[in-house]
């Protein structure tokens, strides 16, 4: 009886990157890495390993392709191997193991300390991996480094005794097979011919992130302004990246984390502006899918653990608007209001306690007629008026979502010193069938600033849908379903006063 005999041949081959790296950055911690890689692989089946990755490389994004023949060799194998090599993922691959210590013990005849080699049993190494230890907000930070985590000491066992802590310096007779002194992805190739190819290697990686800061300067008197916006780059992937081609991509992309439309534009005036963007600062911007992808004009070295910021948008004589808002409501936390059908009817003090803080708004146009009109990415837009001696004094700062062309950019700057609002409550009834409330307030607004001002007052009509405003002082108009506003003009060092009814039924 014959038998075919097959006799597999495994290689290991050389590869080495061929192109400068590529990385896109998203707001959402993560990103990108696009890298040419040349692959000389033999007939048959050949084991390829890669080892300068970013630590957080998230394995099943993983994409290896020859970038002219897709059928030209295939994947049989896939493992990655995150965590570089240290003391702590020694002692950890030797937990329920004896590890020599080299310990330091005094010599009572010598009278002096000498260092001595003792075994000891490896219980708990208490190791934590790279992605566990290193949290940007949290409190393991400090343990990034040491891959000792914050949750335990190592437990080991020496003269039959047990030990909190290590002994003394641990001695290993070897490494292993399976330690590598960076993080490593290893490969199983199928390949049907023998040569070099041409391959594209890329894959998604957490700990990377960006966001934009946009700082806008105020002249002394007027508000317009110029503006300055930088985004801001965090490199928390374990991974340093020289001389990378970055580019960001703005907008919310659905992304599954394991246990964090269209710009209405037409493609005309999106290219225009575009082009303005990148002759000023030379960053381009495109619509990409249903988001806008940004390139930054150069190639930057972006560090492991490093924060990069870069001018991306200036802009100048920027029209912008600024206005008062007082909302007298105040809800005490701490004091149990009822939400039910009957707190709404039946309490008097529902609603009625008053806020005496005006709010400061700000607000400019992103429109071409007003010297932006560029899709903004969201981050913080920080307020500066220039001060009599030409220097920049910060007055206030807040945040933006992903803001398309011609939409309003509105911050709040924070409360008005000069002006104080009032709310009071001055009548309540209650109808004998409990069906009908009858409600009046009076709203005082002092102004003791040097000039006019106009504050926009928003009154929420909150016991019920059904309601009507019977008496008012001033005219207002309606919001929304539940919400009114009146706008009143106050003289320098005068007050205000509005005052109106409002009946609720549940006929």
């Amino acid at each position: 009886m014959k038998q075919n005999i097959i006799l597999a041949l495994v290689f290991s081959v050389s590869c080495f990157f061929t192109e400068e790296v590529s990385v896109t950055v998203y707001n959402q911690d993560f990103g990108v890495v696009k890298q040419g890689i040349t692959l000389d692989l033999k007939k048959g089946e050949n084991e390829i390993s890669v080892s300068d990755i970013a630590r957080h490389l998230q394995e099943d994004s993983v994409i290896l392709r020859d970038k002219n023949n897709s059928r030209a060799f295939r994947i049989l194998e896939q493992n990655f191997e995150p965590e570089p090599l240290s003391e702590a993922l020694l002692l950890y691959k030797n937990e329920g193991k004896e590890v020599d210590f080299k310990v330091s013990e005094y010599d009572a005849v010598t009278k002096t300390y000498k260092e001595v080699i003792k075994k000891a049993k490896i219980i708990r190494s208490a190791y934590v991996p790279h992605t566990q230890a290193y949290n940007r907000y949290g409190s393991q930070y400090a343990y990034a480094q040491t891959g000792y985590g914050a949750q335990g000491q190592p437990i080991v066992e020496m003269d039959g005794t047990i030990v909190f802590g290590l002994p003394g310096r641990p001695v290993f007779s070897s490494l292993g097979t399976d330690a590598f002194l960076k993080p490593t992805v290893m490969w199983k190739i199928q390949s049907e011919e023998q040569g070099k190819r041409d391959a594209e290697f890329s894959y998604m990686t957490g700990g990377m992130r960006w966001d934009a800061t946009y700082n806008c300067v105020v002249p002394e008197k007027g508000d317009v302004m110029d503006i300055i916006g930088w985004v801001n780059i965090d490199n928390n992937c374990g991974r340093d990246f020289k001389n990378a081609a970055i580019k960001l991509m703005a907008g919310d992309v659905n992304k599954i984390n394991d246990p964090r439309r269209n710009d209405p534009y037409s493609a005309a005036d999106g290219d225009r502006k575009a082009l303005l963007m990148k002759e000023s600062t030379g960053v381009e911007v495109k619509e990409f899918d249903e988001f806008h992808l940004y390139s930054l004009p150069r190639k930057v070295n972006l560090l492991d653990r490093e924060n990069k910021q870069i001018e991306f948008i200036r802009a100048e004589r920027v029209n912008g608007q600024r206005f008062y808002v007082y909302d007298g409501v105040k809800f005490d936390r701490n004091y149990n209001y009822s939400y039910d059908d009957y707190g709404r009817r039946e309490r008097a003090d529902y609603g009625s306690m008053s806020n005496n803080k005006v709010w400061n708004i700000f607000e400019f146009k992103n429109s071409a007629e007003n010297n932006l009109g560029l899709a903004l990415p969201k981050g913080k837009v920080k307020l500066y008026r220039k001060d009599t001696g030409g220097s920049n004094e910060f007055i206030g700062e807040d945040t933006i979502d992903h803001t398309p062309k011609d939409e309003t950019v509105r911050v709040y700057l924070g409360n008005v010193f000069d002006i104080v609002g009032e709310r009071k409550q001055t009548a309540f009834k209650l109808s004998h069938k409990r069906d009908e409330v009858e409600e009046s307030f009076e709203i005082t607004l002092r102004n003791q600033k040097k000039e006019k001002v106009t504050v926009r007052v928003k009154e929420h009509l909150y016991r019920w849908l059904n309601w009507e405003v019977t008496e008012n002082s001033e005219i207002f108009k309606k919001n929304d379903s539940r919400t009114i506003e009146f706008r009143t003009e106050i003289e320098a060092g005068k007050e205000s006063k509005i005052t109106y009814k409002v009946t609720y039924n549940w006929k």
